[in-house]
């Protein structure tokens, strides 16, 4: 199984295989040429309410992530297909956050992992 993260703003490339934003919002100041998209999933996106939660509270990134894990219990269909799509070509999920190293794309990833190691 192949999946990564990666910020939108980084130029896309070949190596991404299926581009897919995981965020609620479009991000700021890149057109739909530049993102290069395959696909946006909303639905998959923390909801409105948790990501202005986490906006004013970076710190509590295990909170978030338990928050988070809750609402994509609600996406059981999207998250499978994107299981077995990572299971025959690589998925890149796009994030627009400053934060590389923790962020919803980085969450999704860990439980996509989960899923696919209980198929």
């Amino acid at each position: 199984m192949s999946i990564a993260v990666k910020r939108v703003y980084v130029a896309a490339s070949a190596e991404d295989g299926y581009r897919v934003l995981v965020d609620r919002l479009w991000p700021r100041g890149m057109s739909k040429e530049e993102a290069r998209l395959d696909e946006w999933l909303k639905d998959v996106a923390p909801s409105h309410e948790l990501r202005r939660w986490f906006h004013q509270n970076p710190a509590l990134q295990d909170e978030f992530r338990q928050r988070y894990l809750a609402e994509l219990r609600e996406h059981g269909e999207e998250l499978g297909r994107l299981v077995r799509m990572a299971q025959t070509r690589k998925v890149t999920l796009l994030y627009s956050s400053k934060n590389e190293a923790f962020n919803n794309a980085t969450v999704l990833k860990e439980e996509l992992e989960r899923l696919a190691a209980e198929m």
